[in-house]
């Protein structure tokens, strides 16, 4: 009777210590996923921008995300998830959608997209950033970085409209 009642309260806690990890774990997801999504527009940007200072945003969202990444692939395989290995299906769409456009379409439609995903993001970041776990941890790191990004986002759609 002792070893049952020990095995129901030992799968009671490990189902506890699961279920807590799991918003974390969905945030990491999402997170891993983002940045390789990040990592993608940022090379598109390189590649189909006309405007330098989009150019060279595309490398800094390149490098920074991939950083990140790295950082949080260790997170989630040290909370025992297997991470995702690229971007989600509405990720891939919008870069499938951006990837047609070049020139000046091309810069003012990533800088919109930019400023729409890194306020969303930082949201989500910043609501992460309260778990006292390495999720935690990862997104209260990150913060920083995703406001910069939405500043440069923000100045680059500015320059946009006021150029014309």
């Amino acid at each position: 009777m002792k070893i049952a009642t020990l095995s129901i309260l030992a799968l009671f806690l490990t189902s506890s210590v699961y279920a807590a990890e799991k918003p974390s774990q969905a945030f990491l997801k999402k997170a891993i996923e983002g940045n390789y999504a990040e990592i993608e527009m940022g090379k598109l940007a390189q590649q189909n921008g006309q405007n330098d200072n989009v150019k060279k945003f595309g490398q800094m969202l390149n490098d920074d995300h991939s950083a990140a990444n790295q950082k949080a692939i260790d997170v989630a395989r040290s909370m025992g998830m297997t991470p995702p290995d690229g971007p989600n299906a509405k990720q891939k769409a919008d870069y499938n959608k951006m990837s047609k456009m070049s020139g000046a379409q091309f810069d003012r439609d990533f800088a919109t997209h930019m400023v729409a995903d890194h306020q969303k993001d930082i949201a989500e970041y910043k609501k992460e950033a309260k778990q006292a776990d390495a999720a935690g941890e990862y997104a209260k790191a990150q913060i920083d970085v995703l406001q910069k990004h939405l500043e440069t986002a923000k100045s680059l759609r500015s320059n946009k409209t006021s150029s014309r």
